[in-house]
């Protein structure tokens, strides 16, 4: 059995927060967890917490054993980007994107 949990419009971009969910995915969710303490991104705060949600998410709602848990899929789409400006040399204008994510992390008891 799957649980999962969202994360909606974080505001770090999806490239970075990739490097991230990468390390954690397949593995169990207390080594995972190990794992997103030990790293030094600050995408790794948001998707620890991911992961704790997605953990109460199987023990509250599937009545899933939390020491049996792995993190099955771990994915991160794109969300809207923010468009900004900043004046330039000669009055021109300089784009800024400032990107956003959406974070999905699935755990689940059985391989």
């Amino acid at each position: 059995m799957d649980a999962k949990a969202h994360l909606n419009l974080i505001r770090i971009s999806p490239r970075k927060a990739r490097l991230v969910v990468d390390t954690i995915r397949n593995k169990p969710v207390a080594k995972a967890i190990a794992i997103l303490l030990n790293q030094d991104k600050n995408a790794s705060e948001p998707v620890m917490k991911l992961l704790n949600s997605a953990i109460a998410n199987a023990v509250n709602n599937n009545g899933m054993d939390a020491d049996k848990l792995y993190v099955k899929t771990v994915y991160v789409n794109e969300g809207p980007t923010l468009k900004r400006f900043r004046p330039r040399a000669h009055g021109r204008a300089y784009e800024i994107l400032k990107r956003t994510s959406h974070i999905t992390i699935i755990v689940s008891d059985a391989r």
